[in-house]
């Protein structure tokens, strides 16, 4: 558990125009009147605290009077259209109550809260560089997990929307501690699929800071899930072990949870039930999935000395021999999600003969 996984920065890939064309095609690639490059250029900043007065990694940003209305009116057009029909309709409505830039990570996002005057509701959403990687990742989410995704690419610009939740590492620390047994089984149960899923999907980097729980009362209990709120990590890595959440040191509290609260076979069950879901939704999304795959199959979004290590790793692990023979992240994790594919419709047709 204490091996270091990760060291080296990842570098970002350009989205190329085949893949704009996809983006396009499925209203994700839409003309928005301000760019990452265009909130650079804040005159100062102050740091931002949390409510225990620690440095959150983000600061404050602020701009000159004479760039600060176009900025303000700029964003505000960008959440219409990102959760709207993106008509100026309500921008009279809309307040932008701060604008913050993350010194932290590979992406270093600027953060923009937006508030409706009128009822004193708010919203965030981020504005970033254009990965092609990352844009993968959300897409891939948006396909294969239970969670639908909003976000919008121009140029060399991504808007994605705020993903609510508790942050892994602060319900780790404050929340799980005071959950009741049956709640800590739940809890269990749902970090087995979700490492189960960014295993098979290649998503990498989900340490504890990088996803969210998300709590959901129900009758008498409460419900849990827990989503990714980072994709910088989709398929670049060659160390399999950075896409099993598991690994992560930041996560041995939960891979604790699961040893005491499951049993080998329960655990086996929900990873099967996993691997049947993410089947299901490649099946029912099959035009958008294959069209997604043609772009990302000979897109480089990584060095050739992961893609050796990975597909590698990938063999030894599954046997399967067509991890051999890829020659790209894309071919891997299009081979990944055929075997879990072909082996759910083997076992459907033997039930039926």
């Amino acid at each position: 558990m204490q091996e270091k996984l990760m060291s080296k920065k990842k570098p970002s890939f350009p989205v190329n125009d085949r893949f704009h064309k996809y983006l396009a095609k499925y209203n994700r690639n839409i003309k928005i009147p301000v760019f990452y490059d265009d909130l650079l250029r804040f005159s100062g900043s102050i740091v931002v605290y949390d409510q225990h007065d620690e440095d959150t990694f983000w600061v404050r940003c602020y701009y000159p009077d004479y760039e600060r209305d176009d900025i303000d009116v700029s964003l505000k057009k960008v959440y219409t259209i990102l959760h709207s029909d993106g008509s100026d309709d309500s921008l009279e409505f809309l307040n932008v109550d701060a604008i913050d830039y993350c010194t932290f990570g590979n992406s270093k996002p600027f953060r923009v809260k937006i508030r409706n005057v009128l009822n004193d509701s708010f919203t965030y959403f981020y504005v970033k560089k254009a990965d092609a990687s990352r844009i993968y990742g959300l897409e891939f989410e948006h396909i294969l997990s239970p969670h639908r995704i909003n976000f919008l690419v121009y140029r060399d610009t991504l808007i994605e929307e705020h993903i609510a939740g508790i942050p892994g590492d602060v319900f780790i620390e404050d929340e799980l501690p005071q959950c009741d047994d049956r709640a800590k089984t739940q809890i269990a149960k749902q970090f087995v699929k979700f490492n189960e899923r960014c295993t098979i999907r290649l998503l990498g980097d989900m340490r504890s800071y990088n996803y969210v729980i998300i709590p959901t009362h129900d009758f008498d209990h409460v419900e849990y899930q827990i989503r990714a709120i980072d994709f910088d990590q989709q398929s670049y890595e060659g160390n399999l072990k950075i896409y099993r959440p598991q690994f992560f040191k930041e996560n041995f509290p939960m891979v604790k949870l699961v040893a005491d609260k499951l049993q080998e076979s329960s655990i086996e069950q929900y990873r099967k039930e996993e691997r049947s879901l993410l089947a299901k939704r490649i099946i029912n999304a099959q035009s958008r999935y294959k069209e997604l795959m043609r772009c990302i199959l000979n897109d480089e979004i990584s060095t050739e000395a992961n893609v050796k290590k990975l597909r590698k790793e990938l063999y030894e692990f599954s046997s399967d021999m067509k991890f051999k023979r890829a020659r790209s992240m894309g071919q891997i994790l299009r081979t990944a999600l055929d075997f879990v594919k072909r082996n759910y419709e083997d076992v459907n047709m033997k039930r039926l003969v």
